[in-house]
């Protein structure tokens, strides 16, 4: 048992011949809570030769989900949780999908062909898993054994854009569920009156797009409540916007969470 689990606003790191795969902030002592980043940084092993792609397409969404850490950071500093964020971009490996599945290390994403990921080897596909999918598994499922006696549910944190092939989105936060949907299903039941935005369920993605992966492998084997938060990113471009939907999403998670644990003792 690490004795750096138990302290607040201390960060650890697992590395692997990619550099940091995984990174943990604790935000409080005995956390009930666990908040997850899977796309939160767009770095690319200097070997991997930034996977063919221009610097310019590395900072878009395809890279990694913009603006969701700092919100995850500060969700979980106001829910005193535990934070496992990713250290990898998703297009070396994607750490919300298992590695049987093919978007894993996506050929194409969007528009974009990512000639790094073309006709992979099973050994190179193999090492993706090994170095990134591996120790980010590893780390949450080790987090979770440590605090199981206290946590409560898990809540993982994304962004997507506001324009998707040509499309504009209507939808501003997503609430999305796998297999476990009894915590999103609460929070559509407990919006706050005064949002002002445009909130659905299981949009614009859904489990049937496969990103539900962390939700059931990680959270539904331990009966936490879970749920996906996809927010979409010119929402959350500044400080400012990170820490007042930070805020909101704090007090309306635990409302819903509150309102779900009464219904079930009624």
């Amino acid at each position: 048992m690490k004795l750096w689990n138990f302290f607040p606003m201390e960060s650890q790191s697992l590395k692997s011949t990619f550099g940091p795969a995984v990174h943990v902030d604790m935000m409080g002592e005995a956390p009930s809570v666990i908040v997850v980043c899977e796309h939160a940084s767009n770095r690319v092993p200097a070997h991997l030769g930034g996977l063919g792609l221009d610097d310019d397409i590395l900072t878009r969404h395809i890279a990694w989900d913009p603006g969701a850490l700092p919100v995850a950071k500060r969700l979980a500093q106001q829910m005193r949780a535990v934070l496992v964020h990713g250290g990898i971009s998703r297009l070396v490996y994607d750490c919300n999908r298992p590695p049987e599945a093919p978007d894993a290390i996506p050929s194409r994403s969007e528009v974009f062909d990512i000639p790094g990921n073309a006709e992979l080897s099973d050994l190179a596909r193999s090492e993706r898993v090994t170095q990134v999918y591996r120790p980010f598994s590893r780390m949450l499922t080790e987090q979770i054994g440590v605090h199981r006696a206290h946590l409560q549910m898990m809540v993982t944190v994304h962004s997507f854009t506001p324009v998707y092939r040509g499309q504009m989105r209507d939808v501003q936060i997503g609430i999305l569920h796998g297999d476990d949907d009894r915590l999103a299903h609460s929070m559509m039941q407990t919006i706050p009156a005064d949002l002002g935005m445009e909130v659905q369920l299981n949009e614009p993605y859904a489990a049937v797009d496969g990103v539900a992966h962390t939700l059931n492998r990680h959270a539904v084997p331990y009966g936490l409540p879970n749920v996906m938060i996809e927010i979409r990113n010119d929402l959350i471009e500044t400080a400012e916007q990170h820490a007042r939907i930070a805020e909101t999403l704090a007090d309306w998670i635990a409302k819903a969470k509150a309102a779900m644990t009464e219904r079930n003792t009624a």
